[in-house]
């Protein structure tokens, strides 16, 4: 059990006039414990409670080393009223939080348990401490960060060799073992040509031609943390059109960036990204919130778009990354990791945003 991040929940659940707290989002637990709990259908809790040591109550096909969790855990069989049994540990009355995965065929018989208890989410408590890395966290992300940048530089040539985009993904992987990353944060994705033009396009069996866009949106687990970095490249050479969409998108980015400052709002990097890009007069075709907060997930509570008016803190860590879709002419995105730091933002990937053109081998 991580005491200094354990101590941050109580405290924050004191705050709040939460007295229990029931953990189930395996990332959540994780993150306390640093376990990696995945039971699948079966129930998994971390108990938390203002007035009690925590304790763990999971079944008895996942025995856990008690001495290295820090945490005293109570098993139950598959045939056990283990809902029953959660119960039993907790006190009848006060507000219990619960998470937000925590499912409903546990959460209703609990109530009909304990029915003098008020229950509400809490999930924002262990969420917004989660917001603020550390600084060993943000060396992690910075580690993360830096094997995603490299790894790009090695992914980009591939995009001209003939490549289906399953293929360069499934190279991508390669790429990213060898530099010391565990595998992918998330499916990436490749998108020639019209599928640049579909913000989250599922990478498929498509290959690219000559003046293609090429969106690679593409991220690496290291070291337990998440990296989430775009660059839109061209086959060949880009056209007139796509090459002026692609500096729109890079100012952006750069705009959306300069606002990234603590006392700033989320909304406020958004708005900076968003307004330039209205402004070229493309505002339609920018079709998404222009980030979305990072760490031990890739996408984790928080994000940049225009309704979020929460202020950005020190040790905040999130994704910069208009884009423009306009089909049958080109789709671009860029995108940046940036760390909220005392003074301003520290951008955690160093890769070229210049508009690449990928010489096409004869």
């Amino acid at each position: 059990m991580n005491q200094e991040r354990l101590n941050n929940v109580l405290e924050s659940m004191k705050a709040e006039g939460i007295s229990q707290f029931l953990v189930a989002d395996p990332m959540a637990v994780y993150y306390l414990t640093g376990a990696m709990l995945n039971c699948g259908e079966r129930m998994m809790v971390l108990y938390l409670c203002t007035e009690k040591e925590p304790q763990l109550l999971i079944g008895k096909l996942f025995p856990q080393n008690e001495e290295a969790l820090g945490i005293h855990v109570t098993y139950f069989e598959d045939t056990d009223d283990y809902v029953g049994i959660l119960a039993g540990m907790m006190k009848e009355e006060g507000t219990v939080g619960v998470d937000k995965v925590w499912p409903a065929r546990f959460l209703l018989p609990l109530m009909g348990k304990l029915p003098g208890a008020k229950y509400v989410n809490a999930s924002y408590i262990i969420d917004l401490i989660r917001q603020i890395k550390t600084p060993e966290e943000q060396e992690l992300m910075r580690a993360a960060s830096a094997c995603n940048d490299k790894s790009m530089g090695e992914l980009i040539p591939l995009v001209v060799k003939g490549l289906t985009e399953k293929e360069v993904s499934e190279e991508l992987l390669k790429i990213y073992l060898k530099n010391g990353a565990q595998g992918h944060s998330f499916e990436p994705i490749i998108g020639y040509g019209d599928a640049a033009a579909d913000p989250h396009h599922e990478t498929d069996d498509s290959k690219g031609k000559y003046g293609d866009a090429v969106v690679l949106d593409v991220g690496c687990l290291k070291d337990g943390y998440c990296a989430d970095m775009t660059r839109t490249v061209f086959i060949g050479k880009a056209s007139d059109k796509a090459r002026e969409i692609y500096e729109i998108v890079k100012e952006a980015n750069l705009r959306g960036i300069a606002a990234a400052k603590p006392g700033a709002r989320f909304c406020d990097v958004d708005r900076a990204a968003r307004d330039y890009i209205i402004e070229k007069g493309y505002g339609e075709y920018f079709t998404h919130r222009t980030g979305h907060n990072i760490g031990m997930e890739v996408h984790e509570y928080g994000d940049v778009s225009f309704t979020n008016e929460n202020i950005l803190k020190p040790g905040m860590c999130f994704s910069v990354e208009p884009g423009i879709y306009v089909p049958g002419v080109a789709g671009v995105r860029i995108e940046d990791l940036v760390l909220i730091t005392e003074d301003g933002c520290e951008v955690l990937n160093h890769y070229s945003k210049d508009l690449i053109e990928v010489p096409v081998e004869e």
